[in-house]
Order: C-alpha cells, then sequence, then structure tokens
C-alpha cells in the first residue's frame, strides 16, 4: 500500500475524494492544477510516499484542466494563443523533469517545492500594491504584434470589456521552460510560476493568467504522466478517486472565476503559496 494511514479502504478513498474536490475547485480558481494542495495533504496527513502522491497530483492536474479548461475557453478568458505558443516551452520543460525525479531524492523535492512556492508567493505580494490602480499600457513588442497576442475579455465583477497587451514573449517562454521543468520534477502542474509568469513578466491580467494556465496544464502534465506511469509512480488506489474528486471541483470552480475581482483572486493565491511553502519546507528540514 502506498499509503500509510489507520482506515480502511473505502475510508481513505472517501477521505481522497473529498479533498480532491476541494483541491479541484482551488486549483481552477487559481490556475495551479489542484497539485498544489493535493501532494502537501496526501504527504503530511494521510502519509503517502511523495512519489506516489507526485504521481497522483500528475493525473489531478489533466483531470483540472479538462474540468475547467473547456469553460473558460467559452468565456473567452484563455488566451489561445498566448497558451499555444508558451506550450512549445513547458512541454519540453515537462519531459526534462520527468525524467529528472526519478534521480532526485523525496527530501531535495520537499525543499524544492517549498523554495518554488515561497518565490511565487513573494512576487505575487509585491503585485498587490498595484491592486485598484489603472493598468500601465505595457511597451509596443515586436514579436507579440506579430503573432496576435494580445486580447480582451469581458468581466463580469466590473461590467466592462478589458483589453489587454501582451509583451515580453521571449521571456515569458523561457520561464515557461523553467515551468515545465517544476512540472515534471513535482507534479504540480507549474501553474504556480505559470501565473506569476504570465500575470508580472508578460503583462496578462491575472484572471487571463488563471484561464490560460489552465488551459495549459493539462498539456503540460500529459506530456510527463506517460513517464510516471511507466516507472511505477501511478498508483490507481490514489489517483482514481483524485482524478474523480478534481474534476468535480474543477467544474465548479470554473464557474466562479468571472465573478471574483482581480485583488481577492490574487490575495487568495499568495495565501495558498506561503501556506503551502511553510509545509513543504518544514518537511524537508525536519524529514
Amino acid at each position: 500500500m502506498a499509503a500509510v494511514l489507520d482506515a480502511t479502504p473505502f475510508n481513505f478513498v472517501a477521505i481522497v475524494l473529498c479533498i480532491s474536490i476541494g483541491a479541484g475547485l482551488m486549483g481552477s480558481l487559481l490556475g495551479l492544477g489542484g497539485g498544489l494542495i493535493l501532494i502537501p495533504v496526501l504527504t503530511l496527513v494521510l502519509k503517502v510516499d511523495i512519489r506516489y502522491a507526485v504521481g497522483a497530483s500528475i493525473v489531478s492536474v489533466i483531470a483540472t484542466s479538462s474540468g475547467a479548461a473547456a469553460a473558460y475557453v467559452r468565456d473567452g478568458l484563455a488566451n489561445m494563443r498566448v497558451a499555444m505558443f508558451l506550450e512549445l516551452a513547458t512541454v519540453a520543460g515537462a519531459v526534462t523533469g520527468a525524467m529528472l525525479a526519478g534521480v532526485v531524492s523525496g527530501r531535495a523535492l520537499y525543499f524544492l517545492f517549498g523554495a518554488v512556492m515561497a518565490y511565487s508567493a513573494l512576487a505575487m505580494l509585491r503585485k498587490l500594491r498595484e491592486d485598484g490602480r489603472p493598468r500601465e499600457e505595457p511597451p509596443p513588442d515586436a514579436l507579440a504584434d506579430r503573432l496576435a497576442l494580445h486580447g480582451s475579455y469581458y468581466d463580469v465583477s466590473t461590467g466592462g470589456e478589458v483589453a489587454y497587451r501582451v509583451h515580453r514573449p521571449l521571456v515569458g517562454l523561457g520561464l515557461m521552460y523553467v515551468a515545465g521543468t517544476v512540472s515534471g520534477l513535482l507534479g504540480i502542474g507549474s501553474g504556480a510560476l505559470k501565473v506569476p509568469a504570465m500575470d508580472l513578466a508578460m503583462g496578462l491580467p491575472i484572471k487571463v493568467s488563471t484561464a490560460t494556465s489552465n488551459f495549459m496544464i493539462g498539456v503540460t502534465a500529459a506530456a510527463s504522466a506517460g513517464i510516471y506511469f511507466a516507472r511505477g509512480d501511478i498508483d490507481p488506489f490514489i489517483a482514481g478517486p483524485v482524478c474523480v474528486g478534481v474534476t468535480l471541483g474543477a467544474f465548479a470552480g470554473s464557474r466562479y472565476l468571472t465573478k471574483l475581482k482581480s485583488g481577492s483572486l490574487r490575495r487568495l493565491f499568495v495565501a495558498v503559496l506561503l501556506w503551502v511553502s511553510y509545509e513543504m519546507l518544514s518537511k524537508g528540514i525536519h524529514g
């Protein structure tokens, strides 16, 4: 058994299913894929080995993307051109990370996971100071213009159309390779890096970054899932209820993103990242 928990198989599956619904809901709202919440809970609370937790998380990421992405594309929140451009790097990074995961120790994974989350949280905290101010028009970018990466969406919370321009796409491409590598290594869907990269480096609104991340994470995770399966790191007893629960939660979360204010969404994002970072760094320090 991959998990060490004093519970019957039925109770274990029920607990994992309930946790996965919550993880899918949060994951779809924040563009994180659910793995950011699932891995700490599975490892710290249910005592699942981190490699099996990462394997289940890879499955949950694909489920989150499948459950939420269609709604975000329909509502015009997900920027398809940006997603397809950035996936060139994330897929390559995901394969790299999945291959590295077989040789990196579990304790090192905890440290890396916690450090990545802490960095993302600090970056988003800096962005919080700008909420409520008018968005500054980014400088013209020849590549973004040529690829027609700019877009707009209707914001239900404000009742108006929001137009935005994309800049520094090559910087975003480099960050996405790093995000893809972290995704393949940690099984988190890399939304914790994709959302800040699109929001901070490329100038996309937070809602567009979240929706686009939800679309992208499934493709990124699928690129590395086969390697995890071949290595035996995906346990159906854990991955099954995770997949069902996350899909239900992601579908529910996709209905609420457009109604949230951007500042509230960013604060929720930062709070989740800080909690996860603390828990995983503590686990790495204390073994």
